[in-house]
């Protein structure tokens, strides 16, 4: 295969992503290493990563983790602070996006002997109706006739929780069998695939308070006038549909670049 013998040097590189338009794994030469200390409002998904993490690298029980929920508030951002923690204590990273699970097995394959420990990301791993590809991704996260590798786990995020959507007409074929209910088989498989992560992390929508304190932080020793600053900010957040710390960081750059 083109990238059978993967050429990365992981003691001295700690991310790759896959390109499939030349079909191999690429070093990440500038990775993206986000401070864990300016991911505000979200500590205690914080402290579940972290932990499962450090477990994972310890070589104790760990689980494959889900992040879900409102866009903006730092879900993509906590995975790369992860390895912005962890990468000194031999944590590496591969980013694949959700339409190559299909060389999931391969890359696995040509890591299972490292003795690094490996996190497979995937960033908005959302499935619209009609596409298969999550079926490669479950059988990679809990094995099928063989185990899966030990020092491989998949971290990803989406907006919607069980990762696909549901229609009304699903619901509508749940039945009730000894007064227990059985959801129809449509709504079973897709529930099938969020159970394969152990850990699932929730990401609420940002709250006023939160947004106007990652605003401070980044205009930290830049103004005079904070609640003219709030005022600002509370403005721009409702052009931009919503308060988050992506809209936070979108009105300091907009702030910057007028």
């Amino acid at each position: 295969m083109a990238f059978g013998k993967l050429t990365i040097d992981w003691r001295s590189t700690i991310a790759a992503v896959w390109r499939s338009n030349r079909h191999f794994l690429k070093p990440i030469l500038n990775v993206d290493l986000v401070n864990p200390d300016t991911l505000l409002g979200i500590d205690e998904q914080k402290e579940a990563i972290f932990r499962n993490t450090e477990h994972f690298l310890r070589g104790k029980p760990a689980s494959h983790a889900l992040l879900w929920g409102a866009r903006g508030v730092g879900k993509s951002s906590l995975i790369k602070a992860v390895l912005t923690r962890y990468h000194t204590y031999g944590l590496r990273m591969i980013q694949i996006s959700k339409d190559d699970l299909h060389v999931l097995v391969d890359i696995t394959d040509e890591i299972m002997d490292s003795h690094h420990r490996f996190i497979i990301y995937c960033d908005d791993l959302t499935f619209e109706e009609g596409q298969s590809e999550y079926r490669m991704l479950k059988s990679t996260m809990e094995g099928t006739l063989e185990k899966p590798p030990a020092n491989v786990l998949i971290y990803a995020t989406s907006n919607r929780r069980h990762m696909m959507p549901e229609r009304m007409s699903e619901n509508l074929a749940t039945s009730m069998v000894d007064g227990e209910i059985h959801p129809a088989e449509a709504i079973e498989d897709k529930l099938s695939l969020a159970d394969r992560f152990g850990l699932s992390l929730s990401f609420r929508p940002m709250g006023k308070d939160t947004y106007l304190n990652i605003v401070d932080t980044l205009f930290k020793g830049r103004v005079q006038d904070s609640e003219l600053l709030h005022q600002e900010a509370l403005a721009f957040a409702i052009t931009r549909g919503g308060q988050s710390g992506r809209t936070a960081r979108h009105f300091f750059n907009h702030c910057y670049s007028a």
